[in-house]
């Protein structure tokens, strides 16, 4: 038996924990299962334990983001409030409690901001995964082409489903991303830093059962507030108990190479921002937030520096390929199915890589001080430059789906295979 088997065996035969810490997939809050608490699943007039009333915790995390203020919900109880012996458990985590009136509830809720639990919380691990990235390099349209994408292929491609955690995400997502880019082909506004985007909320579900279900949460801070150390402090956590990180990078971003393509586009220039925060400087303030007080001062969280709207770089490209070759697989959709394709993987990585080296050194070595696992891909979420806020043609992206897919390898989700 060689070392790598050897290695995989041992791997393969490690104890599985008896439960999992949670990570809130609403406030992105740590803690054990047993710190959860319960909605009553009734109320009652003549016990003021059990009335109705406003759920404080719960509002103060709507009012964040801009909610409605919910009255008359029925009452929290907390644990130690019922016997040892009323207590529910499934696969040794606390699920639901028989209240002191024999009544059943499992409405596990987040014992910080009261929203309530995914199912399958404390049982499998908490897998989270972050979109950050500066201001304009489109992340809310890359996360609407990423769901759009997982939700129609991708999932399919690996024996999985990718549903909406409840309707309510369901239909923010449809009506306010997906039908207004893929239905009329508007371009989305960016989210504005005083607007705190409330998390969609996702499950990569598979078929397989003795696989536990990925669990997304694309958490869409505005780009002003990854350079604003506060603002960062506020909304860190969430990278911070992240699972994995995709990192959106604008080629606009990086000032050399800017000017180069607004001149060779010459009189269809698309959209162009005055104002646009170096890719380096999100690192920084990153660093400053949690990375600093890592171990060694790095984060392994597997990260995807994913360069966005790769389209725009055919400005760039010739023969001779001095920045990047006209016959780049960049230009090309690649589809994975069932397995993580390494030659393809390895072909953009290295591309990729080579062509950050090359027109923003200090980003790529800012990257390789702070984080142990790093990939780089290119994507295109549209396919095409807009104009006037407007595509110009059918959405089309181009391996929109790669660096998410890059993740569930890294998370031992999926296997990887040298191309024949």
């Amino acid at each position: 038996m060689g070392l790598f088997e050897l290695f995989k065996k041992k791997t393969q035969d490690a104890p599985r924990p008896l439960f999992y810490d949670i990570v809130c997939p609403f406030c992105f809050s740590k803690f054990s299962p047993e710190a959860v608490v319960f909605r009553a699943a009734h109320h009652r007039e003549d016990d003021e334990d059990y009335a109705l009333g406003e759920d404080e915790q719960l509002n103060k995390y709507r009012e964040r983001f801009g909610l409605d203020t919910v009255y008359d919900l029925e009452a929290i109880i907390h644990p130690r409030q019922v016997p040892e012996e009323h207590h529910i458990y499934s696969d040794h985590v606390l699920i639901g409690l028989n209240d002191r009136y024999g009544i059943v509830t499992r409405r596990r809720l987040c014992p910080h901001c009261h929203n309530e639990l995914p199912v399958t919380a404390g049982k499998v691990p908490s897998n989270i995964i972050s979109i950050i990235g500066a201001s304009q390099v489109g992340k809310s349209v890359y996360m609407t082409s990423l769901i759009h994408t997982l939700q129609n292929t991708t999932a399919d491609h690996f024996d999985a489903a990718c549903m909406p955690l409840n309707a309510e995400i369901s239909r923010k997502f449809r009506s306010m991303y997906e039908e207004p880019l893929f239905e009329r082909g508007d371009l989305l506004a960016s989210t504005q830093k005083e607007r705190m985007q409330e998390p969609f909320i996702f499950q990569f579900v598979f078929k397989d059962e003795s696989k536990p279900p990925l669990t997304l949460v694309f958490f869409d801070v505005a780009g002003e507030g990854m350079v604003d150390q506060d603002y960062l402090g506020l909304q860190g956590q969430h990278i911070k108990n992240s699972s994995g990180i995709l990192f959106m990078v604008d080629p606009l971003q990086i000032r050399s190479i800017r000017e180069r393509i607004r001149i060779n586009l010459g009189t269809e220039p698309g959209e162009w921002v005055s104002q646009y925060d170096e890719p380096r400087d999100v690192v920084l303030t990153m660093f400053g937030d949690f990375i600093a007080y890592e171990d060694k001062g790095k984060t392994d969280i597997p990260t995807a520096v994913v360069l966005t709207k790769s389209d725009m770089l055919r400005a760039l490209s010739d023969e001779d390929g001095e920045y990047i070759k006209s016959n780049s697989n960049v230009f090309n959709n690649v589809v994975h199915r069932k397995t993580f394709n390494i030659t393809e993987f390895e072909n953009i990585d290295g591309e990729i890589r080579r062509f950050i080296e090359k027109v923003d050194r200090p980003f790529k070595g800012t990257m390789d001080v702070y984080f142990k696992n790093t990939a780089y891909f290119a994507v295109s979420a549209l396919g095409s430059n807009p104009i006037d806020q407007k595509l110009q043609g059918v959405v089309s992206p181009i391996r929109v789906d790669e660096p998410f897919i890059w993740l569930l390898y890294q998370l031992k989700y999926i296997e990887g295979r040298e191309a024949n």
